[in-house]
Parts: C-alpha cells; structure tokens; sequence
C-alpha cells in the first residue's frame, strides 16, 4: 500500500502532491491495477490533512482515468498510465541511485544533488 507524504516547503498543493505520488507509485510498479489506494480517512490519520484535499485529490485521479471509486469498497486503480514499464524504471532508479552514491561521496549534499538534477531536467537533451 502506497504511504503519502506532504512537502509544504514545495510550493505544490497538497492535492496534487497526492495526485504526483499516485502515478509515481504506478510507474515505479509500487501500484498495481486493481490496487486499492487509502480510504480518504486513513490518509488523514497518516499524514494530518483535509479530508476534503484527499477527495479532491481522489477526484482528480477518477477524472484522470487512472482510479475509480466503488461505492462502500473505495477507490481503487484503474489502469497505469502511458510509460516505461516497471521493470525499465528499475534498471532506471539503480542507475540514479549509483549516480547519487557518487554525487554523495564528491561531496554534494541533497540540497546540491536536487539542483543538478532540476537543471537537467530542465535542459530535457
């Protein structure tokens, strides 16, 4: 089952923050179709939240195509989105992981380490 957590320093809603973890957890395989996500009151006992952002969340995952909401069961996958299967994200996070071993042991701390990684994302060769 997928563990949600809140950045309130990113800048990002909290909805969407719900929203970006749902499909990270699909594409990285921690979620399956047919999974069921957290009813709306266990995120709020995990991570202290609105329960009215955890639906709105839901909401947006439902109008997405990515879950739906069974009446009295909750809600659950409904299909992975378009994307590299697990598998090629696995080999993809070793490979990362590696990488920051090594960013680590240069010397750069996380702060350094997610600032390369957002310029070159934002460079997209």
């Amino acid at each position: 089952m997928i563990t949600f957590r809140l950045n309130t320093h990113s800048g990002v809603p909290p909805y969407l923050q719900i929203v970006q973890q749902v499909k990270q957890a699909l594409q990285v395989g921690v979620l399956e179709t047919g999974d069921q996500l957290p009813t709306v009151k266990e995120v709020v006992a995990q991570i202290a939240i609105n329960p009215n952002t955890v639906a709105k969340a839901y909401r947006e995952l439902e109008s997405l195509g990515i879950v739906e909401g069974r009446t009295g069961s909750g809600t659950f996958i409904k299909e992975r989105p378009a994307g590299p299967s697990a598998e090629v994200q696995e080999i993809l996070s070793q490979d990362l992981s590696g990488w920051i071993a090594k960013a680590y042991k240069a010397g750069l701390d996380e702060e350094s380490i997610e600032a390369l990684v957002r310029v070159a994302l934002h460079k997209k060769q």
